[in-house]
Parts: structure tokens; sequence; C-alpha cells
């Protein structure tokens, strides 16, 4: 009896395609840049909190690779690979985040230093098994569809005891624009991220141990609401396959730029809420054998001394 594939798990109808194709200018990404270095020196800090001295590191969504450059320093005896969907910014990143690059990764990746490149979907790496000492994800795990397909790839590529450590936006990010846009329709013009405590029932089901996910918000504030809208467009814009077609017309803009005004603050600035979302997790040694046996570990009794 066969039994039937279960169905995938949707954190949000995203258009794959879209995101490689918003993402496909770095020169439009870049300005937004400013909160990834904030994130990344965040996790970096809850990083120096694991001994772990990893001989290969995945960065997964590495963008332009200023983490690349982060995690080299870091961890100067490892190899680092980065891999992007979008393959204008996986070039972008063979500047000064890859100098000395070798793409020779059709060799199972041989032990070796510095940093190699890779383009495609982190959810369907062209790794081998347990090849990954730690898997780095900053603030890219949202733009996936079905990140439970993304925790499965990334645990099959960690070794045994390799950390997993993300960081990725929670369900109050852009609650300002939300709010601004239900003034104007009732189309979908944010993600609808996924709340912190749902990855963490799929980090469990995925098979990590010892899952660890926290939260923080960061209010970016402005002085006026495009700066603001550019700021939102700079960070991917809408990627969802429901989302309206075509621009706003003129009244619906006049609309959203006035419901955005009245969120002023007392202190006449704007704000633009992010709620970041950290999570840590180790690949525990298997509890059966590739026949489907249990493996059980145990001591043998000392024998007392005479």
């Amino acid at each position: 009896m066969q039994v039937p594939a279960k169905p995938p798990k949707l954190s949000a109808p995203i258009d794959l395609e879209r995101v490689r194709a918003l993402f496909s200018r770095p020169e439009r990404v870049q300005p937004s840049d400013f909160l990834r270095r904030e994130v990344a020196s965040r996790m970096h800090d809850r990083l120096d909190l694991v001994r772990i001295t990893p001989r290969r590191v995945l960065d997964a969504g590495c963008g332009e690779g200023a983490d690349l450059s982060l995690l080299q320093k870091k961890f100067a005896a490892a190899q680092i690979v980065g891999i992007d969907a979008s393959e204008a910014m996986a070039r972008a990143a063979r500047g000064p985040a890859a100098r000395g690059l070798n793409q020779l990764l059709s060799r199972l990746l041989p032990a070796k230093t510095g940093v190699d490149l890779l383009c495609g979907d982190y959810a369907e790496l062209p790794l081998p098994l347990h090849s990954v000492d730690l898997v780095w994800s900053n603030l890219a795990l949202h733009w996936h569809p079905q990140p439970d397909r993304v925790f499965a790839e990334w645990r099959r590529v960690l070794a045994v005891d390799g950390l997993l450590m993300f960081s990725c936006f929670g369900p109050d990010t852009f609650q300002e624009l939300r709010a601004a846009f239900a003034d104007v329709d009732l189309a979908p013009h944010a993600l609808p991220f996924v709340d912190m405590h749902d990855f963490g029932d799929q980090l469990v089901e995925a098979g990590f141990s010892t899952p660890v996910l926290d939260m923080e918000k960061i209010t970016v504030t402005y002085d006026g609401v495009q700066a603001l809208l550019a700021d939102a467009r700079a960070w991917g814009g809408n990627p969802l396959s429901t989302r309206r077609k075509g621009l706003l017309g003129r009244g619906a803009h006049g609309r959203l730029l006035s419901a955005l005004e009245r969120q002023r603050r007392p202190d006449g600035k704007l704000g633009l809420t992010f709620e970041v979302v950290y999570g840590h997790a180790f690949r525990p040694a298997p509890r059966v054998t590739s026949a489907g046996e249990s493996i059980i570990r145990f001591d043998l009794p000392r024998k007392p001394n005479k």
C-alpha cells in the first residue's frame, strides 16, 4: 500500500521566480542593508556563546556576501560556502567577500579554506550529506514558501552535532504598512511572516534538537513617507502570487500616503517596525540506522577496584 505524500506546508503563496526577480538588482536592494548588518552583528553575539570550530560553513541566502567576509574572519581555517537564489546577488558576492574564489564544488567539497559561491535554491542544496558544520542564514528564510522543507534540507547537509543559526522576519514586521494599505484595498501588500513558535515546531519535526528561539522588535524611523516606502521596496517588495497586479491609481496612492502621515509619532517621525526572529538548533546523532534499526548507547559498568 502506497502512503500518500504529505501536502506541502506553505507559509504563504510566495512566487520564487518573483523573489529572484525582485533581488536581481543588487543596487536596488543595497540601501536596506543597514538592518541586515545590524542583525548579523546580533547573530554573531549569539554565536560567540557557542563553542564550535567548523571545517565548513554554509551561508544560506548570502546576498551580496557581506556575511561571508565576517564568517571567514571568524573561522579563518574553515571553507565558507555562500548560496543565493539570485544570480545577480551571487555575482555581486564575488567581489570583496570572495577573493581567491574556487567553484569546483563538483568534487564533493575537498577539504580547503576560502570562499565558494553557488546560485540556487537553499531548499535544494547541491551539497553532500553531512558536509557542513554550521548553517548560517541571515534574514533570508522568510522569502521561501516552505520553511519546513528548508529546515529538512539544512538538517540533511549538517554533520552530527552541527549547528543551524538563522534570523528572519516575524508577523509584526511592516505593521504600519499593513495598517495604511488597509485604507486602500483588501489585497495583500506584504508577506504574512511565520510566527516564532511555528518555526520551533517545524525545527523539531525536521529532526533538530534543543531549538532555541527568541525575538525582538526594531523600529526604524523616517522623516518622510517616501523614504519609508523606498526602504520597504528595497527590502524586496511583494513576492506573493496573490498580490495586486499593476500599480496603485492616483487616488489609492493618495489614501496610502495620508494613512501613513496619520501615523506620525509625537516626535514627528514615522516608524517602521521589524520583528526579528532568531533561532539556533543542533543536528543530533541518529537514533536509528539506515536499515531502520534502533541505536541504543550504553556504558558497561565499571569493575570495582580491588
